[in-house]
């Protein structure tokens, strides 16, 4: 397998990270807002959910339950405690597979989200992960059949309805089909989920590779022939660890050949940039924290959309994908200077 394969490494386990942005150092992108131009961003002005359930903050809370064992009274919270409680505040998107969230519960998931991010004034970020041959087989395989999946995707749309989210449309599914040689039949399915998600308030990226996978003239055919223009644009670099340097310009090419859709960009591993290597890579850092981005070009947000401290599978050490991985969290943010 190549090392530069942009399989999502995920597994059955999945959970949003969470919070009010922490600050991070800027990328080359930037945050500022240029004041003499106007802004055309549905993201502007909202915070992103918090998830109380993060595998991040699960792993928090075990670590400070470790510092107060033994003790009688109170104790500090230990380094890594707090390394832990500042990961786990910090938003991360929620992933929607249907081996966790089925189609017989996964409504009443989004709906209790939903209702969880509305009583803090946050919005929270899906991503919708349960194409038929999802990974072509890979580390993060799985989905539904082709009959189940138009059915659970309506179960998810009919939980937003009208309320605020913002959704990342299956990952990788179509630059990974050129490789599974099912395209037509994967982006009739993208299609589908683009139809039913677009009559809701959910505002839809579909996922747009990265830097280093499918030309920006392919990728762009693919995602115009799956109804891109429908949705608010694309995601990229999602689960990656490309700089936001080279995603922006390639977010930029691949926007001017889809009609100017907007887009986000995965940076919550990119802090150092990629090395070559997709699966659970050595000496790579967070990025910068989630932000929406206003200053007039394409780009409205930088998200965390793989939880960084998730592992991409079973390589360079790493547990099964999706497994909380403490030593990859706490070197990610070391080298971050956390």
């Amino acid at each position: 397998m190549a090392l530069t394969l942009p399989i999502v490494a995920l597994g059955v386990v999945f959970t949003g990270l969470v919070s009010t942005p922490i600050p991070a150092s800027e990328s080359a992108s930037g945050s500022e807002t240029d004041p003499g131009a106007p802004i055309d961003n549905p993201l502007q002005g909202q915070t992103f959910y918090v998830d109380p359930e993060s595998l991040a903050a699960k792993a928090a809370a075990a670590s400070a339950a470790t510092d107060q064992s033994g003790s009688d009274s109170t104790v500090a919270p230990s380094a890594q405690t707090e390394v832990l409680d500042k990961l786990a505040a910090t938003p991360a998107a929620i992933w929607l597979v249907p081996e966790r969230y089925p189609t017989e519960t996964v409504a009443a998931t989004v709906t209790a989200t939903l209702d969880a991010a509305a009583a803090s004034g946050q919005t929270p970020v899906f991503v919708v992960y349960g194409v038929p041959n999802r990974d072509c087989g890979n580390l993060s395989s799985g989905g539904l059949t082709a009959a189940e999946y138009p059915l659970w995707a309506a179960q998810i749309a009919g939980a937003f309805a009208d309320r605020s989210a913002i959704v990342i449309l299956e990952p990788d599914a179509l630059a990974l089909a050129t490789q599974c040689g099912n395209v037509d039949e994967r982006i009739a399915q993208i299609k589908g989920a683009v139809d039913t998600f677009s009559s809701t308030q959910a505002v839809v990226y579909l996922d747009g590779g990265h830097s280093t996978w499918l030309p920006a003239t392919q990728m762009a055919d693919l995602l115009n022939r799956a109804g891109i223009a429908e949705t608010r644009g694309f995601a990229t670099n999602v689960s990656n660890y490309n700089s936001t340097v080279k995603e922006r310009a390639y977010g930029e090419k691949l926007s001017s050949l889809t009609g100017g859709s907007h887009y986000v960009i995965d940076t919550g591993r990119n802090g150092k940039g990629s090395n070559g290597e997709w699966c659970n890579p050595s000496g790579r850092a967070l990025g910068v924290a989630p932000t929406v981005v206003t200053d007039a070009g394409h780009l409205d947000a930088e998200l965390w959309v793989k939880p960084p401290g998730e592992s991409d599978g079973t390589c360079n050490g790493g547990p099964a994908a999706g497994t909380w991985w403490p030593e990859s969290a706490l070197e990610l943010a070391d080298n971050a200077g956390w």
